[in-house]
């Protein structure tokens, strides 16, 4: 070759330099429609005891846009080794992924292009590979676009400098709603789990749709005020001119974004404020939440829907029901939990599953005991069920209170924690167990611990200081339901469930408290501490698994809902006038409500049956009577279980020590395999990194094991091939033992005897890390270039700094 470099020697990195590269680069613009090494994903978060690290990222060699929310192709690279379609099933993963139409491998000799749209492959030329007009104009006949269709899908999303884009789930999310309403959908489900930004994906849905002119006045629903206000002051902050909340009967229709609650809108059966609006007023609904009954055949905000039928549905939710899809039809996409926890935009979470003696074996009274009250309790027993709800230990109480307190000293008292309760008196005795026994800090600000349920007004005016990540104040807030979904505490890093939850929609939402992920906040995963063993539904294949889809398609127009124009006006929705009033929509005035048959009087004056007096004066009932209570039950913790997600995305539920002897018998099947692996390595970092990739914890392994000394080979050895752990500090005086310092001296000598001394303290990775000679007590025995020379150069240093390595683990295992 003329530049003088064998072409089969070259790297990946120079292959793409060379070749790929220029190929693409005079066809596709790099600015705008380019994007090269790629990271799709942040990298699964990896939790190791109470630390935590990213895992390995998604990333593309190339990525190609036709516009700017458009991806078209996925270019994955080989060396010249390989064949030219050996990328191909990393491409083809990734295209599947991002939802791209056209994958492609090359080695540099040729490109190897995968239609995704309909399944062939073909080789082409580096010179011949497509423009994005090209791949452009395959696409748009493979989807069969209309030039209406095309001008809706072309449209970009919202970008002004130093604003978020979406990320690639969001991406794909937002380009398969707007293609759906450019197909004439109008019904259309989102499936998001808590955290991956539904709010945000809607905003920019309603942009795109908005600024092409398909949609012009747009109703967002939602059932709860801070979801609202959230919504207007965060997300949709860009539409503040054009946007305003319905409150009361006050319905200006000047605007052209509408935010309302449903249950303020709906209105009661003789006051609905939605029908102030004509039926076609609004050509976009967007229904937040849409699980919690909007879309229910029985449920009176289900009338808000069918007034405004002639407009697009969106529903978004995170915990999907049969009766969404009914509505809805299928899912135009799915990104899942699990799918968020693997990419590294959610947080992880870690189980711990407390066993009370009261709960494990349950509990009753001796005969004829009484409560603090001194009245008889009911002779049975009593379990998790019947605590706080039935009967009210009050030690049980003070003792997950005390767990609670344990955790928060272990791990900063200044973690935000929610407590979910049976109810709010529950709530309230544990705000007050919680009180007493962080009193120290209660005294600096009372606020440290709060009740915040839906009847405590001054607790409520709490809630934004709670989810606020710049406010400290509240840290603890014991509830019942009010913080179960909608409240995004970005900080949240302990969940205490301390009520029985079945409620597979509920479990969900209560979770999704804490996958919010906060890398620079240090919320990096959260913490379970379950009381009741809720967290047994995460072993329930509806956990995480796709929404139940039960619709009935008409059997003429094959839809669901039926889209069948009427029979009479030949419309759909029907239009016909109204057989009384013979106008459309209906302006009959309602039927006034008729006398009582009996006593012929509005409203009805009968006397009551049981006193016969009207109006009715009986004794109103009896209150019923108060919850035992009884504080002289001793109550103690028989044992506690933490389970830890492994990399298939599942809580691990044989032990650690098994898992992990599985996980690194999966990448070394023998104990030589793994020696001469750990043999050849220049960096052991890359050999744990990859175990840990694979759900090797070793850190959760050292601490049940009861050594933080052990090194990491000592451990994986003795894990997996049951070989007698050493700690650092004893191979490095084996080191010391065999003289092997001896054959250096002056200042090589001490260099090596402080990285052994490092290694003993800190473990290999830091002897493996060059910057460890810019630290003490390396830069006060010489500085950098020194140390070079005195090994006789830079190589020269390395190669003794592997021979250190080599003799550290000299010593059998």
């Amino acid at each position: 070759m003329s530049n003088g470099f064998n072409k089969s020697e070259m790297t990946e990195e120079d292959i793409k330099l060379k070749y790929i590269t220029p190929a693409i680069d005079c066809k596709w613009d790099r600015q705008s429609q380019m994007r090269m090494e790629y990271n799709f994903t942040d990298g699964r978060v990896i939790v190791q005891g109470n630390t935590a690290q990213r895992g390995k990222r998604k990333k593309a060699d190339y990525i190609l846009y036709y516009k700017r929310n458009l991806p078209l192709a996925i270019v994955e690279a080989k060396d010249n080794k390989h064949d030219v379609g050996a990328g191909m099933q990393q491409a083809l993963d990734y295209a599947k992924i991002l939802d791209v139409p056209f994958a492609y491998s090359s080695n540099g000799d040729a490109f190897l292009e995968h239609d995704v749209m309909n399944g062939t492959e073909r080789e082409i030329a580096l010179a011949d590979f497509p423009t994005p007009e090209e791949l452009w104009l395959r696409y748009k006949a493979g989807k069969s676009f209309s030039s209406e269709q095309e001008r809706l899908v072309i449209e970009p999303y919202f970008f002004q400098m130093g604003d978020k884009t979406p990320r690639y789930y969001q991406a794909v999310a937002i380009n398969r709603t707007i293609e759906a309403v450019a197909r004439g959908q109008s019904r259309i489900l989102l499936v998001m789990a808590t955290g991956t930004g539904k709010t945000y994906t809607a905003f920019q849905i309603i942009h795109r749709l908005r600024s092409s002119g398909t949609k012009k006045k747009i109703l967002y629903l939602a059932d709860r005020n801070i979801l609202i206000d959230q919504t207007m002051q965060q997300d949709f902050k860009p539409f503040e001119k054009i946007m305003t909340k319905i409150s009361g009967r006050q319905l200006d229709s000047a605007y052209e974004i509408y935010m309302s609650l449903y249950q303020q809108l709906a209105g009661n059966e003789n006051e609905e404020p939605f029908r102030e609006f004509k039926p076609d007023f609004f050509d976009l609904i967007v229904v937040d939440e849409c699980h919690r009954g909007s879309v229910r055949e029985e449920s009176r905000w289900r009338k808000i829907l069918e007034y405004f039928s002639g407009a697009t549905h969106i529903g978004m939710t995170a915990t999907p029901k049969a009766l969404n899809a009914g509505y809805f039809g299928e899912p135009v996409y799915i990104y899942s939990l699990k799918q968020g926890i693997a990419d590294g935009f959610l947080a992880p979470y870690k189980v711990i599953r407390v066993g009370m003696d009261v709960d494990v074996m349950g509990w009753r009274p001796v005969q004829g005991q009484t409560d603090d009250d001194g009245n008889e309790i009911e002779d049975r027993e009593y379990g998790s069920t019947d605590y706080d709800k039935n009967i009210i230990l009050v030690k049980r109480t003070k003792k997950v209170a005390e767990r609670i307190t344990r955790w928060l000293e272990e791990n900063g008292r200044y973690s935000k924690t929610i407590v979910f309760c049976t109810g709010v008196n529950h709530a309230e005795r544990m705000r007050q167990e919680l009180t007493n026994l962080n009193s120290d800090l209660v005294i600096e600000d009372s606020r440290y611990v709060m009740k915040i349920t839906g009847d405590d007004a001054v607790g409520k005016k709490q809630l934004d200081n709670f989810i606020d990540v710049e406010s400290r104040y509240p840290v603890i807030a014991t509830t019942s339901e009010l913080l179960s979904t909608g409240v995004d505490c970005k900080t949240c890093k302990l969940i205490v469930l301390d009520n029985v939850i079945n409620s597979m929609t509920k479990f969900k939402q209560i979770i999704g408290r804490g996958t919010r992920l906060l890398w620079d906040e240090d919320k990096r995963f959260f913490t379970i501490l379950d009381f009741r063993n809720v967290t047994r539904l995460f072993a329930d294949p509806d956990f995480d698994g796709d929404p139940m889809a039960v619709v009935e398609e008409c059997e003429v127009c094959g839809k669901y809902p039926c889209e069948c124009p009427c029979p009479v006006c030949g419309k759909h929705p029907c239009e016909c006038p109204c057989n009384i009033c013979g106008k459309y929509p209906c302006e009959c005035e309602p039927e006034p409500p008729q006398p009582c048959p009996t006593c012929g009087n509005i409203p009805c004056t009968c006397p009551c049956a049981f006193c016969g007096e009207y109006p009715c004066v009986c004794p109103p009932p009896p209150p019923p009577p108060p919850t035992p209570k009884v504080t002289s039950v001793d109550v103690e913790i028989m044992g506690e279980l933490v389970r830890y997600i492994g990399n298939d995305g599942k809580l691990i539920t044989e032990s650690i020590t098994d898992y992990s002897r599985k996980n690194i018998l999966g990448e070394y099947a023998t104990l030589n395999d793994f020696l001469s692996a750990w043999e050849s390595s220049e960096r052991k970092q890359a050999i744990i990194d990859e175990l840990q990739e694979r759900g090797v914890l070793l850190d959760a392994l050292r601490e049940a094991a009861g050594n933080r000394d052990i090194d990491d080979f000592d451990l994986i050895c003795h894990i997996a091939f049951d070989k007698k752990p050493l700690t650092k500090k004893e191979r490095a005086e084996g080191v010391r033992r065999r003289d092997y310092l001896d054959k250096y001296e002056g200042v090589a000598r001490e260099v090596l005897s402080a990285l052994l001394d490092k290694y003993a303290s800190d473990g290999i990775t830091d002897i493996d890390d060059m910057k460890v000679l810019r630290l003490d007590p390396f830069r006060s025995i010489a500085g950098l270039t020194k140390i070079f020379n005195a090994f006789g150069g830079e190589n020269n240093y390395r190669r003794a700094v592997r021979e250190l390595e080599n003799q550290i683990y000299s010593l059998a295992a």
